[in-house]
């Protein structure tokens, strides 16, 4: 989300998503608000700080894994007094952390190497993920009342597949995780998330060739992409789709623009691109208000104030346009 202001953020998302509202991120306060820095702050007997390069893994933690912390607690604060200003608890709600893969690419070493390149550090780092998670659940639900979704984000899980990302140099790339392994870490941290939510858990990658078929194997039953960039995938990612949403899986449909487009959309032109999908793969329409959530195509945090709420509303709208399809669609 944009902006810095933690509790009028907090208002607006359960203002405009009352069903289904999350914790929000604001990224705009810098170091430890980002998404690494913030799902380190959850990390149990590990810590980082902030080098020239970005996050490293530090001895003990010092101000910016403190800064971290202290931002996530504050957090929670403007939340819980949102709630309770508001009178009734929501039913669910959502918290989003960097998935282990994620978190092992984006943080270094003490010598420079990203954590991705020691499977045993990479192992250490997802066991504490998975306790600090644990707790911070716990946290959450004791705060609002709410059932908790946990959502791990993904974005460079497909360029860990490919083997694409840099070595400290800048003359190498880091080695390609195979997907069994990539799996195997995964499926591990979604049967924990599940185990202490008692929900489903949603695994986020919003690349334009996101890797459904590996994703639906670790068990989420939940998974959050990008619909808008879905045209002329080949058949063999819509085939992992089609299968996916036959077994029951949920996809939280990134469809309505995270900055402000040049023309205004109208509700049928966010929800075309899940028209079309639908109706490519053989579904009924009625597959979207039964199978799916709308969400904005990636974060807000570029967005104006006015387009992030102008965006909020689209989402709500689209979603209850699923469920009852305007005349017409």
């Amino acid at each position: 989300m944009p902006g810095t202001d933690a509790a009028e953020t907090a208002a607006i998302v359960l203002g405009e998503l009352p069903e289904f509202p999350y914790l929000p991120e604001l990224p705009d306060r810098g170091v430890g608000a980002d998404m690494l820095g913030r799902t380190a702050a959850l990390l149990v007997d590990l810590a980082v700080e902030v080098v020239p390069s970005g996050y490293r893994v530090a001895a003990r933690a010092g101000r910016d894994h403190r800064r971290g912390t202290d931002l996530l607690r504050w957090d929670l604060d403007a939340l819980e007094d949102a709630c309770g200003r508001v009178g009734t608890a929501p039913r669910v709600i959502k918290t989003q952390v960097a998935g282990p893969w994620t978190l092992a690419a984006g943080i270094e070493l003490a010598r420079g190497h990203r954590v991705l390149t020691d499977p045993g550090a990479t192992r250490d780092f997802a066991t504490s993920l998975v306790e600090g998670l644990t707790a911070h659940v716990r946290e959450l639900a004791a705060r609002t009342g709410a059932q908790v979704v946990v959502q791990f984000d993904e974005p460079t899980l497909p360029a860990v597949l490919a083997g694409a990302l840099s070595t400290p140099s800048g003359y190498g790339t880091v080695r390609s995780v195979p997907e069994p392994e990539a799996r195997d870490l995964l499926a591990t941290v979604v049967a924990a998330a599940e185990r202490v939510t008692g929900q489903r858990v949603v695994l986020h990658c919003c690349g334009p060739r996101p890797p459904v078929g590996l994703l639906r194997a670790t068990g989420a039953g939940a998974l959050a992409i990008d619909a808008t960039q879905l045209e002329g995938a080949p058949g063999t990612l819509l085939d992992q789709f089609g299968e996916a949403w036959d077994a029951g899986t949920v996809f939280l449909l990134g469809l309505v623009p995270a900055e402000e487009p040049e023309d205004r959309p109208s509700l049928h032109d966010v929800a075309s691109p899940a028209l079309r999908l639908v109706d490519r793969l053989g579904f009924g329409r009625s597959t979207l208000g039964e199978r799916s959530v709308p969400t904005p195509t990636c974060g807000l945090a570029r967005a104006s104030h006015d387009w992030m709420r102008r965006a909020l509303a689209l989402t709500r709208d689209l979603g209850k346009a699923f469920v009852e399809p305007p005349e017409g669609w």
